[in-house]
Parts: structure tokens; sequence; C-alpha cells
């Protein structure tokens, strides 16, 4: 088995096993960091739904009733998690085991992408980037929220710090900031906001072309 197989197995181990207790446990950093980032990124999305690492379905009630929603998420037990709360939501979803780094949808198959706090942890997240940006359409929405690393320098190199353990153990980065792939390909950002010291930072950009009725 290769390093990198080998590496996915045991973040797919690790996510599995936290699959029970996650919502528990990031509902601090929910309340005192993301506020109420969910609805506002959700609630600009349009047409048909890709939401990249899905995870236990934390934005299933924050989308709005007339979209089709469909999930992708690599940990099998975050998945039931999310089946189980869009049950409970009534809410009409296709949510699948996948990949993000080799989404199984041909080109430009959605108007929205989704991803949530989740790039900080996708393994070759340009790869997982370069895979939303083909999927969806030309002229289409793309919604990013994630921490990044802070504008205030103690708190950046205290997220350094977490960094030297958190990327071994569950391979958390807490100090990429996918906002330059966002510009880097061309997309054109219509609203960013950055704040709580800068480690939170969440975006809309509209995909490079134009739809072709």
């Amino acid at each position: 088995m290769s390093e990198s197989s080998s590496r996915d197995v045991r973040l797919r181990r690790y996510w599995d096993g936290q699959a029970g207790t996650y919502d528990r446990r990031i509902a601090f950093a929910e309340e005192r960091f993301f506020g109420d980032t969910r609805p506002w990124l959700c609630g600009q999305a349009v047409g048909e739904v890709l939401e990249i690492a899905v995870g236990t379905g934390l934005n299933l009630p924050h989308y709005p009733e007339d979209v089709q929603v469909t999930g992708v998420e690599w940990s099998s037990s975050m998945l039931e998690v999310a089946r189980r709360r869009a049950r409970e939501l009534g809410r009409q979803a296709v949510l699948e085991q996948g990949d993000a780094r080799e989404l199984c949808f041909p080109d430009g198959s959605f108007d929205t992408v989704v991803c949530t706090f989740a790039l900080c942890g996708i393994p070759s997240p340009r790869t997982a980037f370069a895979e939303m940006t083909r999927v969806l359409r030309p002229g289409g929405l793309l919604l990013l929220a994630d921490h990044v690393g802070s504008t205030v320098w103690p708190v950046w190199a205290l997220q350094a710090l977490m960094d030297a353990f958190s990327v071994p153990t569950s391979g958390e980065h807490f100090r990429r900031r996918p906002l330059r792939w966002v510009r880097a390909a061309g997309f054109d950002v219509t609203r960013h906001e950055r704040f709580k010291l800068g480690i939170i930072e969440r975006l809309a950009a509209r995909k490079p072309g134009m739809v072709i009725p």
C-alpha cells in the first residue's frame, strides 16, 4: 500500500470514529467562531447543489427549500448521521459516499458547489478544488467557508503549533487559505468576509464563463 493510500485509510478511520460525537464537539466553535456562516453561505445556493464533505449534515437545515441537494462524504459513519438528519428534517437529498478529489459527476453538473470547514482537512486540497471547479457549470456559484491563518501574528503562531499536532493525527490544517486558489482560477469573488481575528473566512464566487441557454 502506498503512503498516500495508507494515510487515506487512517484518516477515514479517524473520521468514522468521530462521527458519533462530532456535532457535540464542534458546538463550541459553531457558537463562538462560525456565527451565522452556515445560513449565510447555504442561503445563497441555487438550483442543483453539490456539497463537498457533507459530514454529519449540519448545513442541511440552511438550504432553500427549492434547491436539489447532493452531498458527498468519504466517511461512511459521518454519512449515516447526515442521512438520519435529512430524514428528521424531511429534506430530500442525495447523500453518497465519495472522494472530493475524484468526483463521479460529469463536467458542469451543478449550479452551486458548497464546501464548509472541510478543505482544511482534505488531503491534496488543490485536487479537490479542481474537481469542484470541474463539476460547476460556467457562471455557477462556488460557496466556501473555512478557518484560515489568522491576521494576528500571535494567533497565527498558535495555529502553526496546533498544525504540528493536528496534521499528523486528523489531517487538519489551520492555516490553509482557499481564497488564493479561487482567485488564481479566475473566479469572480462577489461576496467575501473574514472575521474573528481573521481566523474565519467565507466567500461566494462565480466560475468564469457564461451559461449558454
